[in-house]
Parts: C-alpha cells; structure tokens; sequence
C-alpha cells in the first residue's frame, strides 16, 4: 500500500514511510498543545485543502503564512452557519487527488446527531479512498470533557495519533502515541518530541 509522508521525518520513519493512501486520521490533543504545528506541518507536503470550523479562513491563512514551518499553499475554506455538516459535505468533492483534506476543529461537527455526523464521515472516508488523499481530524479534547460524538471519531478514523503535554515546574513534556493504526503497526512507545516553531525529536532524557 502506497505510504504518504506526513512532514515529520520521525514520524515517517516509526509509521514505515508515512500514512496510507486513503486513510483517516484523528488527531486528538489539548487545545494549549502545539498541535496546530502538525497541521500546518501536514498541510506543506501535498496540495491540502483545509477546512475551518472555529477559526476565520483569514486567521487561518494569516497562521500558515506567519508560521516557520513550510505550509505550501493549502485552499482554506470556513465551515460556519448553522449547517456545518452540509457545509463540510459541499467542500468534499474538492478534495485534491493525492493530497490532504484537514478538518480544524472536528468538534463542532461531532455536536450533530450520529447518523448525522457518521454520515459525514462515510463520505470524507470514501471520498479520501477516490482520491488517495488523506484526512486529518483536528480532534481537541475540551476542557468539559469528551464532545458526544469522539468515540465516532476514533472509531471511523483509521489512524489515531494522541498528542499528550504535560507540564512539570518549568519543564514541558510533549509525547506522541499512536494506540490505533488500522492496516498497520500501533507504535509500542509514545514518541517524545519537541515542539518549538517545529515537531523534532526530544533527545533530552527522561529523569526519573
């Protein structure tokens, strides 16, 4: 199965080349953590199209364009209104042949009803396996907890990376599991890494 790169050497060497071809992605993370970094990291290796469902398009763009990592030049499209299902649906037959569709955040859509929101992302997963592109969802753990609908997220998305930051006096600890990878190799180990103005390994040690 064709592997895609995800931007991040360390990542692509542990996931043997990258990402399947086709395959759906969750990314589940703190809103303080740096995960917007494997966004726009995601969005510079192939044609991307990004959807926003929080954010204004311009805040978006003006994040990408400021930020150090190389972004390309994704198509950003807002997924507001009170339909944002449907919006989402209308933007998937834009979703480039060999390229990235990210879906930032993930959460206002898993507020819809189930079939609903399954629905949707029946059609992203089909949609990805035309095209052999790849989808990203930006999945944030909120504060008040789980939204009503993650556990459908983590249960379409073929892959799931889980991105944990800890914070300890003034030292801040960012790791990376990968508990779910469907047609492939979970990770055995969490992936520590260093998030600055990029994702790279964290070689400092561990101190018991």
């Amino acid at each position: 199965m064709e592997r895609l790169p995800t931007g991040i050497p360390v990542l692509d060497r542990e996931l043997d080349g990258g990402l399947p071809a086709g395959c759906v992605v969750a990314l589940t993370a703190d809103p303080a953590s740096q995960s917007e970094l494997f966004l726009n990291t995601f969005a510079g290796v192939r044609e991307t199209l990004y959807l926003t469902t929080v954010r204004s398009a311009d805040a978006v763009e003006s994040g990408l364009s400021g930020s150090s990592v190389e972004t390309g030049d994704p198509v950003v499209e807002a997924v507001h209104g009170e339909g944002p299902i449907e919006d989402a649906r209308g933007f998937l037959p834009s979703v480039p042949d060999d390229g990235t569709v990210i879906v930032d955040s993930v959460g206002p859509l898993e507020d819809a009803s189930t079939p609903r929101y399954r629905s949707l992302l029946s059609d992203l997963g089909d949609r990805v396996r035309e095209t052999d592109a790849t989808a990203v969802l930006h999945a944030l753990e909120a504060g008040g907890g789980r939204s009503r609908n993650r556990v459908v997220t983590e249960q379409v998305a073929d892959v799931v990376f889980d991105l944990r930051t800890v914070v300890t006096g003034t030292a801040i600890e960012n790791r990376l599991a990968v508990p779910k990878f469907r047609g492939g190799a979970a990770l055995e180990e969490p992936v520590k890494l260093k998030l600055t103005d990029t994702v790279s390994v964290d070689t400092s040690r561990d101190i018991a």
